[in-house]
């Protein structure tokens, strides 16, 4: 293999280097936002908590699920704009945001409206970034691309603290116009082929078409991926921040996404190369000795167990992508669409049980016990998916094809 031949290969296409940027770009936006919703919504604006939790819970599932929509949307329209429409809508929501500030129906409309925007985008996004690239290249690619996204996640919570309650007027303008400088990037990007699913690659004569793949699903991995993974996002600021402080909190989110920047492009080829349920199982199991070490309590405990955390998170989610894509016959927008629904289910459900999961523990006087219970369920969730690999096989008890 020549040196030539090996730098080419590390180094980004502009368009690839464009959207990179673009992710980050999007995501500082993003979370110099969402994170503090919460608290705008009940301390700014009134809401009761309950209202506040079904608020987000419902931005959460359009957000996730509606992914299920941009693989046809891409497929009728195009990759390219189906970027352009999901960033008009997300500029749309946050310019509402800047009156929505003195007005809860205008905020929580805002609210669902950047989430419909997020639904479509991230798709796309990923189908653009690594369409027309080799098979062998994907885990670089969507590995970079979680590394800018969580490079934004890092560094929006920070720099919006100070304009937040104080200001948040400002900065909703500022992101609207960073939405908007964004949008026109994308629009000099050059035009791809419209991604339909009746367009894909021929399958192989030897490969029948939705046929059962011997292994674990990747929707329904995915689905437990994230339903066990919004737990820690949920409510570690809950548990965290009486117990330390508010500083260390946002030190750990922050030390949490700086990891993910520069372990996920480092561990991409090591994750790609693992099989899926050995996969599923090292996430899994990351995520139970985080969570246990976040219920030891302390400084150190909870500093541990979001790295272990954080470890999970990139082993499973960079994997349930390599999956579903190699699994599927499906246009890369519409396999992408399918993960994001995946991920609405989960974290929804996991919405919907950790706020009476979490009360239950604080009502018993130790909320402790909420990542104890956290912890089980990490260690039984790949169970089902396992149990359902070691079923499916061929008369012989062999696999009848590889991940």
């Amino acid at each position: 293999m020549s040196v030539e031949g090996t730098t080419a290969r590390a180094r980004f296409t502009g368009p690839q280097g464009c959207l990179l940027a673009g992710s980050f770009l999007i995501t500082l936006g993003s979370f110099a936002v969402l994170p503090y919703m919460s608290v705008l919504l009940h301390q700014r604006l009134g809401l009761g908590l309950g209202a506040v939790g079904t608020v987000l819970a419902v931005a959460s599932l359009i957000q996730f699920a509606g992914g299920a929509v941009a693989g046809p949307v891409a497929g009728r329209i195009g990759l390219r704009r189906a970027m352009l429409l999901a960033l008009a809508l997300r500029t749309a929501g946050f310019a509402a945001f800047v009156p929505g500030t003195t007005s809860a129906v205008l905020a929580v409309g805002a609210l669902l409206l950047v989430s419909a925007g997020a639904a479509l985008y991230l798709p796309a996004n990923k189908a653009y970034l690594v369409g027309g690239a080799p098979v062998s290249q994907r885990p670089r690619l969507l590995s970079a691309s979680g590394s800018a996204f969580n490079a934004g996640m890092a560094l929006g919570p920070p720099a919006a603290a100070p304009f937040v309650m104080g200001s948040p007027g400002v900065l909703f303008s500022c992101v609207t116009v960073l939405f908007a400088l964004v949008g026109a990037g994308h629009a000099l990007l050059p035009r791809e082929a419209s991604y339909r699913d009746e367009e894909a690659p021929a399958v192989p004569a030897c490969r029948v078409p939705d046929a059962p793949r011997p292994g674990p699903s990747p929707f329904v991995v995915t689905v437990s991926s994230v339903y066990a993974f919004m737990f820690f996002q949920h409510y570690l600021a809950l548990y965290a921040v009486p117990r330390t402080s508010a500083v260390f909190y946002g030190a750990v989110l922050t030390g949490y996404a700086s990891l993910l920047v520069v372990a996920q492009p480092l561990l991409a080829e090591r994750v790609a190369a693992l099989s899926y349920p050995a996969a599923v199982r090292w996430g899994f199991g990351a995520m139970a000795a985080g969570t246990a070490a976040i219920g030891a309590g302390g400084h150190v405990g909870i500093a541990a167990g979001a790295a272990l955390l954080c470890l999970g998170e990139i082993v499973l989610f960079l994997k349930n992508d390599l999956e579903a894509l190699a699994r599927s016959t499906a246009a890369p927008a519409s396999v992408f669409g399918r993960q994001r629904l995946a991920a609405g289910i989960g974290a929804f459900a996991s919405g919907l049980v950790g706020g009476h999961l979490y009360g239950a523990a604080e009502a018993a006087g130790s909320a402790r016990g909420f990542w104890a219970a956290v912890c089980v369920q990490c260690l039984l969730l790949p169970v089902l998916p396992l149990f359902r690999r070691r079923t499916v096989r061929d008369p012989e008890g062999s696999r009848t094809d590889t991940a």
